[in-house]
């Protein structure tokens, strides 16, 4: 039987290195690698060898007779990749992918000098570009983070109902105590060092810091006690240890989340949850115990387009299809949802909801008593945040006010200016040029890129930032350490 990748896919092709039979795509030399929301196994091409699952950083492959009922549906999302798939010229089976000729990106000297490089961010953008130097170089690297644990992203960004993608930390801790690499935890540049000091110190530093802020709604009352980012929600019950345990307030029977993003989509799961399914999990013992008293009987995911445009992938809504503890709810206030529900192409995110109940929700009144409920509502724009003191509900496009007492902006992540880099406040990032900010000095994951892409994008995005400042020093451009390095510290 062949297998399946499934949910929780990090797309970061891992897999693809290991297959014997090149059946897994995209993979990252074809066009749509990155664009996809997961990667594909083609059933047809599939030896059943099991190379891929043990490969795996986030336990997301499985053969297809295992799959639980839970994640039979990606079977047949697998197959439907390859539906249409054209067989290329002179290929001497249509089971068969034509494997790329060898491509050498880079070359290294073999008298390449140890070079002594800083990592600034110990998330999966920080880290893949450590694998890569490691593995690849002979180089030292000293890797620092601002916060006393190392993880980033992973660790306080992903949800903690989603084991399997938060186990993808397990593969980069093993980094943590390579004989080449030396931690520097609890050392936040600008505070504790400066971005000069750091550069005289190392011939090269690569800042991979994220995007840690929120984008604004840009609307009036957003400010409004009551009116949070989603950020903060996710720092939250993720145990930030920048937020305090008492950061979220639950006691709104009706909760609106701006955004229909993976992490909107996380929002309203967590707020939404049984707190017995979480006590086993990573979540924060502070946030599990408010969940506990949670008064939140309704959360709305609020969305400006319609369901054939929203932000989430289609693996993270299919999760929240099969859940049997919530009630999941399309708003149809407008006849064009229903239409684009009941027209659209099997397997498109639209056609997903079709089976979902379709109800006229009253928002002036208060959310219904009995199983609490996630309602979808499309071709919405949040107008203003209502309220005195603060939240009482959120005046939505076509003039409708939405009852609640808590609002969630989950619009985006936001990159933060770092003094001694030059930064565009526009697009929250640090120009650069393949993740080159000057010889010496470059940039990888969202603070590169903007807050674009999984955890595997991360990958590749450091891959073409390694190879920048492999080049520069290569060339000679790089300029040497002149003082001790913070491994010295």
């Amino acid at each position: 039987m062949p297998y399946a990748i499934t949910q929780t896919c990090c797309n970061d092709a891992t897999c693809v290195k290991v297959c014997p039979v090149n059946c897994i795509h995209p993979t990252p030399d074809e066009p749509d690698f990155g664009t996809t929301e997961m990667l594909y196994i083609d059933p047809a091409s599939c030896i059943d060898c099991g190379a891929c699952a043990d490969a795996c950083p986030v336990d997301a492959i499985f053969p297809v007779e295992r799959l639980t009922a839970q994640l039979r549906p990606y079977a047949e999302v697998n197959a439907a990749y390859y539906a249409d798939r054209v067989t290329e010229p002179g290929d001497p089976s249509p089971n068969f992918h034509r494997w790329s000729p060898p491509v050498f990106h880079r070359n290294i000297p073999s008298d390449f000098a140890p070079l002594d490089i800083a990592v600034v961010g110990t998330g999966p953008a920080g880290m893949y570009a450590v694998e890569d130097l490691l593995l690849h170089t002979n180089c030292r690297i000293t890797l620092i983070d601002r916060l006393p644990v190392a993880g980033g992203l992973v660790r306080y960004g992903v949800a903690p109902d989603h084991p399997s993608t938060k186990k993808i930390g397990e593969a980069f801790s093993r980094f943590h105590t390579h004989p080449r690499l030396r931690m520097r935890l609890g050392v936040e540049v600008g505070r504790d060092i400066t971005v000069d000091e750091l550069a005289a110190e190392h011939d090269a530093v690569i800042y991979a810091v994220g995007a840690s802020s929120a984008r604004s709604l840009g609307i009036p009352g957003e400010d409004l006690p009551g009116s949070v980012p989603a950020t903060r929600v996710v720092a939250w019950y993720n145990g930030h240890p920048d937020v305090p345990g008492d950061a979220v307030d639950l006691s709104a029977e009706r909760v609106v989340v701006v955004g229909t993003g993976n992490v909107a989509l996380d929002v309203a799961r967590i707020l939404t949850t049984d707190p017995n399914a979480l006590a086993g999990t990573t979540i924060s013992p502070a946030a599990l115990a408010r969940l506990r008293s949670s008064q939140v009987r309704e959360v709305v995911l609020l969305a400006r387009r319609g369901p054939d445009a929203a932000a989430y992938t289609s693996p993270e809504l299919l999760a929240l299809l099969q859940r049997g503890d919530v009630e999941l709810v399309v708003d149809s206030h407008d006849p064009q949802i229903a239409a684009t529900i009941d027209a659209a192409a099997p397997g498109t995110k639209a056609a997903l909801l079709r089976d979902v109940r379709r109800e006229a929700v009253d928002w002036s009144a208060p959310p219904r008593p009995g199983k609490r409920r996630i309602v979808l509502r499309f071709c919405s724009a949040p107008q203003e945040v209502l309220g005195d003191s603060e939240v009482r509900g959120l005046r939505v496009s076509g003039d409708v006010e939405i009852v609640a007492g808590r609002v969630v902006r989950a619009v985006g992540y936001r990159g933060t200016e770092l003094p001694g880099l030059p930064f565009d406040s526009e697009t929250g990032t640090v120009p650069h040029e393949a993740g080159r900010v000057r010889p010496g000095t470059y940039v990888t994951g969202w603070i590169k890129r903007g807050p674009s892409g999984g955890i595997g994008a991360n990958r590749t995005c450091a891959q073409e930032t390694v190879g920048s400042l492999l080049e520069d020093a290569i060339a000679g451009r790089l300029r040497k350490a002149v003082t001790g390095s913070l491994r010295a510290r």
